[in-house]
C-alpha cells in the first residue's frame, strides 16, 4: 500500500522561530523549516487521530533571504507594544512525508486502512488542503500543491553541505510519545545540495 505524499509549499513569508528565543516578543526565523512546522503544514492538508505524519525530507528551492518588519503587538496590560520580527522572504519548499498508524490510539485500530487514508490525503492535497496553510506563524499564509520531489532541483542543487548547528526539531506531546511528558527535541541539521533529510523525533 502507498502511504506517502510529496508536495510543494510556498509563500511570501515564513517564520520558523525557536520557542526558546521568542520570550520578550522579538521573533527571528531559523534559516530552514523545522520538522514541527512541516508536520503542521501536512496536518493542515489532512489529519486524522488514526494516523501520525512523519516528515522524511525537504528540498529548499529558493535562496535563503531574510526581511525584518516592525510590529505593534497588543500589550496584555493595555495598548500596543513595539517589536521587530525577522522573516524568511519568498520561500518555496518541496516536502516528502508519510503516515504511520498512531499506536497510542488502539481504540482506532480498525480505522487504520492505508489505502483509504492515502487516497483521502491525495485528494485533499490536490484541493490545496483541508485547512488554511501557514509557514510557522499565522501571518505567514502559504499555498500547497502536489509535485514530484526531484521535479525542481532548486537554487542549492550543487551547493554542497551546509551545517546549521543545534536547533529546534519538534515538540513531543504526551498523547504522541506514550510517556505522559511534553518534550522539546533538538538536532543538528545538514543540508546537502538543497535537501535536508530529517531524523525521526525519537532519534533526536
Amino acid at each position: 500500500m502507498e502511504n506517502s505524499i510529496t508536495y510543494r509549499v510556498y509563500g511570501k513569508y515564513a517564520l520558523f522561530s525557536d520557542p526558546i528565543t521568542r520570550v520578550g516578543g522579538e521573533k527571528t526565523s531559523l534559516f530552514i523549516p523545522t520538522y514541527q512546522a512541516l508536520v503542521g503544514v501536512t496536518e493542515s492538508c489532512y489529519w486524522k487521530p488514526t494516523i501520525r505524519w512523519v516528515i522524511d525530507a525537504v528540498r529548499v528551492l529558493n535562496p535563503i533571504r531574510t526581511e525584518s518588519k516592525g510590529l505593534r503587538p497588543i500589550n496584555y496590560g493595555g495598548g500596543n507594544d513595539l517589536s521587530y520580527a525577522t522573516y524568511l522572504a519568498d520561500v518555496s519548499y518541496v516536502v516528502k512525508a508519510h503516515f504511520e498508524q498512531n499506536l497510542n490510539r488502539p481504540d482506532l485500530a480498525d480505522d487504520y486502512i492505508e489505502h483509504k487514508h492515502y487516497w483521502i490525503a491525495k485528494r485533499c492535497l490536490e484541493k490545496g488542503g483541508r485547512r488554511d496553510i501557514f509557514l510557522g506563524t499565522r501571518e505567514c499564509s502559504a499555498y500547497i500543491e502536489p509535485c514530484d520531489f526531484d521535479q525542481d532541483k532548486g537554487f542549492y542543487k550543487d551547493y554542497g553541505v551546509m551545517d546549521f548547528g543545534l536547533q529546534f526539531h519538534s515538540f513531543s506531546y504526551p498523547d504522541d510519545n506514550g510517556e505522559g511528558k511534553f518534550l522539546a527535541r533538538f538536532w543538528r541539521p545538514k543540508m546537502v545540495d538543497g535537501v535536508i533529510e530529517f531524523c525521526r523525533p525519537e532519534e533526536c
